[in-house]
């Protein structure tokens, strides 16, 4: 029956719908195809009970490849399922206390019904710390980091319920890192994590535990995007820039102000101006208007190898991109053989397609880009080896099929402004008035020698 009333549509019908499924479909999906497992995962253990509660440890994992949390970190909230409060907290703190009013003697760090938990900042006493937490909410990505891509703190629930019966999971999880862009599924009951004694002789375990799953959408993140590529090469003249208004553009009126010309005398003062909030991108007035430019450069050509030059450059007057990557797919990654001053991992996000590679800076040497600026970009060469069988300069195959910066995915140029080989010229590249030229001339000519 469907399949008849289907058939019976006209054609352009059936395309309208498709193409509005699809447009509907891109603006709320958070599925990235080269990180296809990857999320932040919250797990919530209970380790004891307490007379009116019990004492959890909440740890927040971020299993995403390359997308990290940087400066100023994390904030994590929830709704409490019941009137519960939290008596204490260790490795992190409660950004408000709420109305405590009704407890006369001992009073709770927070009474709120919708707390927000932030990371303690380095350097906290070490009573008031446990393992993983008090990195100001700063998350490594997965492979740039492992060891500090998980962050803890404990904190003592009353007014809760002392058993697994009567305890409830909080509901409506949010994750900010520090803006928007993660949304967190239901706390769901899992087998109880365990865990291994310093001797790791003994294990132990938590008397319940609760996952909550949290996926990142760049759509939710931010309304445009955060990067754009440009290219060129050493074949042509031609540097084909990012595309105009990639991130937005310079007369939008509803955002008067957003850009800043470089050798503007009150710069400084916008930059550190009060009220201004760090978050929200400065960037330098440019035709595309994004806060991170990334160039390739196809530099040079050897017999058995070719040679590219990356280069990041930061537009952005309000912010230092610490721990940033890269990730670049093109298809001459199976044969790289050195990449110069930055960091390298093969991610194969297609099993055995080895086409997508995750670069970063090394650490204390070229981790933090810098604001916009005379030291406000990094950059690094890479050598790859020719593969006779599918290496070619010609229609754009030297450069990248995708980029992403920080876990967003740049806007690349159209693939008819790539640099082409000087002799790649056809007739359709010949303009209009050229043509015209040539023929006026041959006729004049042909008039004159008659």
């Amino acid at each position: 029956m469907g399949s008849t009333f289907v058939s019976k549509l006209p054609s352009c019908t059936i395309l309208l719908v498709f193409f509005l499924s699809c447009a509907s479909f891109t603006s709320t999906e958070a599925f990235d195809s080269l990180d296809p497992f990857g999320n932040i995962t919250i797990k919530w253990d209970i380790m004891s009970w307490t007379p009116d509660g019990y004492v959890a440890v909440v740890t927040i994992f971020n299993f995403q490849q390359y997308r990290h949390i940087q400066a100023p970190g994390w904030s994590l909230g929830w709704t409490w399922a019941k009137k519960e409060v939290i008596w204490n907290m260790v490795g992190g703190q409660a950004t408000e206390q709420g109305d405590c009013s009704k407890y006369k003697t001992t009073i709770p760090h927070s009474c709120k019904k919708n707390p927000t938990i932030v990371d303690l900042m380095p350097g906290t006493p070490y009573n008031q710390q446990i393992a993983n937490c008090c990195k100001g909410g700063v998350l490594s990505s997965w492979v740039q980091d492992p060891a500090n891509a998980l962050s803890s703190f404990q904190l003592s629930v009353g007014a809760a319920g002392t058993s697994n019966r009567t305890v409830r999971a909080p509901k409506n999880f949010t994750l900010k890192a520090p803006g928007p862009g993660y949304t967190c599924g239901r706390a769901q009951t899992v087998k109880p994590s365990r865990f291994l004694t310093a001797d790791k002789r003994r294990a132990t375990q938590a008397l319940m535990t609760w996952n909550v799953t949290c996926s990142y959408s760049q759509f939710l993140a931010s309304k445009t995007p955060t990067c754009c590529v440009s290219l060129s090469s050493f074949y042509n003249d031609t540097i084909v820039s990012c595309p105009t208004c990639s991130c937005g553009c310079q007369s939008n009126i509803t955002q008067p102000g957003s850009c800043a010309e470089a050798d503007s005398p009150y710069l400084e003062s916008v930059v550190s101006g009060s009220g201004k909030n760090s978050n929200t991108p400065l960037v330098r007035c440019t035709n595309h208007m994004c806060p991170i430019r990334v160039h390739w450069h196809v530099k040079l050509n050897y017999k058995d190898y070719w040679r590219v030059k990356v280069t990041i450059t930061n537009f952005n007057y309000r912010m230092n991109y610490s721990a940033w990557n890269l990730v670049v797919q093109h298809p001459n990654f199976d044969n790289v053989t050195q990449v110069f001053s930055f960091y390298y991992k093969s991610l194969n996000p297609y099993g055995s397609i080895n086409d997508t590679a995750m670069l970063w800076g090394i650490k204390f040497y070229n981790d933090l880009l810098m604001q916009a600026g005379r030291l406000g970009n990094v950059q690094s060469e890479i050598l790859f080896r020719k593969d006779k069988a599918t290496f070619s300069f010609d229609k754009g195959w030297a450069f990248p099929h995708r980029i992403y910066f920080n876990g967003d995915n740049c806007v690349m140029p159209p693939p008819d402004a790539y640099p082409w080989l000087p002799n790649a010229a056809s007739l359709g590249q010949i303009s209009l008035n050229k043509l015209i030229m040539t023929i006026l001339s041959i006729m004049a000519f042909l008039y004159a020698c008659a």
